[in-house]
C-alpha cells in the first residue's frame, strides 16, 4: 500500500452555475447578514453543512410563504413564476442565482407556451426535480414530464409536440426520444426538439469514463440526492466495476485499497473540490499509519 498513487479528476467539481450560487451566498454571509436559501443550495450534504455553519438558513416553499422583509437566495436550479410572486407580495429581496443556461431554457418554454398553449410541451427530466418544477411552472403546470425513453409512448402523436430537456440529462437518451417521436408523429403535425442539455455537464460523461478506466479503483464523491451524480457514477461503474460512491471520508473502507496501486477520485457537478481533497488526504494519512 506504500506505493498508492491518488489522482483527483480535474474535470470534476462544481459547474459554473453552482459556483456562482455559492459565491453569491458567501458574499452575503461575509457581510454578516441573515440569508435564507430556498432548498439545498447544492445536492451535497457536506457543502450544505459548511454553509449553514456560516449562517445560511435553508427553507422550503411553505416556510417562504411565512417570511417577510428578508433576503432569499434562489439556487442554480431556478424557480417557477409563483415563487417570484410570493417574494414580491411578502417584500422579500430575491438574490437570483439561477444558472444562465436554466434561465434561458425557462424563457424559451414560457415563450413557446404563450405562442401555442394547445401544443404538448414535453420536458425530458426528473419529476419533482427543482429545475423541472421551475420549467413546468412556465406552462401553468401543463407541460408533460417524461423521465425515461419508455415514457415517450404516452404522448399524443396527433398533437403538436415541442420537446425540451432538463439541462443535466443524458444526450444519448434524448436523441433516442427524438427519433421515436419523429417516426410516430401524425402527418401534418409539428414536432420540434430543442437540445437544451448543458454541454459543461454532458461533456463530463466521456471525460469521467476515460478517467475511471485509468485507475485500479475509483472513489466517486457525491451526495446521493444528486441526479447528475447518479448518472456519472453509473458511467464510472460501467467502465470500472471497482468504483464506489461515497458522500464523505467517513464512508471509506480501507480494505478496498488492498492490492490497489492507483486510485482515482472524481465527483458530480455538485461535489466541492475540498471534499475530494479531504478524501484523498484521509486515505494517504491512513496508509502511512
Amino acid at each position: 500500500m506504500e506505493e498508492l498513487k491518488i489522482e483527483i479528476d480535474n474535470g470534476s467539481g462544481f459547474c459554473f452555475g453552482v459556483t456562482t450560487a455559492i459565491k453569491k451566498a458567501e458574499e452575503e454571509l461575509s457581510a454578516g447578514k441573515t440569508l435564507y436559501c430556498l432548498g439545498d443550495i447544492v445536492h451535497n450534504g457536506m457543502e450544505v453543512k459548511r454553509l449553514s455553519m456560516n449562517g445560511l438558513v435553508t427553507i422550503d416553499h411553505e416556510q417562504l410563504k411565512e417570511l417577510h422583509d428578508v433576503k432569499v437566495l434562489l439556487r442554480a436550479h431556478g424557480e417557477p413564476p409563483e415563487t417570484y410572486a410570493i417574494a414580491q407580495k411578502n417584500h422579500i429581496e430575491i438574490i437570483d442565482a439561477t444558472c444562465p443556461v436554466v434561465l434561458q431554457l425557462q424563457k424559451r418554454i414560457k415563450k413557446q407556451y404563450a405562442e401555442n398553449p394547445d401544443a404538448q410541451i414535453v420536458i425530458f427530466g426528473k419529476n419533482g426535480h427543482a429545475e423541472v418544477l421551475g420549467l413546468v411552472g412556465q406552462t401553468e403546470s401543463k407541460a408533460i414530464v417524461i423521465e425515461r425513453f419508455d415514457d415517450v409512448k404516452k404522448l399524443d402523436f396527433c398533437k403538436d409536440i415541442y420537446l425540451y430537456s432538463q439541462t443535466t440529462k443524458s444526450l444519448d437518451e434524448f436523441h433516442r426520444i427524438i427519433q421515436y417521436i419523429q417516426t410516430h408523429i401524425a402527418e401534418g403535425r409539428k414536432f420540434k426538439s430543442f437540445d437544451t442539455i448543458c454541454r459543461q455537464v454532458a461533456n463530463r460523461m466521456p471525460n469521467i469514463a476515460g478517467f475511471a478506466s485509468k485507475h485500479d479503483l475509483v472513489l466517486f464523491v457525491s451526495g446521493r440526492k444528486s441526479s447528475n451524480g447518479k448518472v456519472l457514477f453509473n458511467e464510472c461503474k460501467s467502465v470500472n466495476p471497482n468504483s464506489y460512491q461515497i458522500e464523505s471520508k467517513e464512508e471509506i473502507d480501507l480494505t478496498w485499497f488492498e492490492g490497489v496501486k492507483t486510485v482515482g477520485i472524481c465527483g458530480a457537478t455538485s461535489t466541492p473540490k475540498w471534499l475530494m481533497e479531504e478524501c484523498r488526504d484521509y486515505i494517504l494519512w491512513s496508509v502511512k499509519k
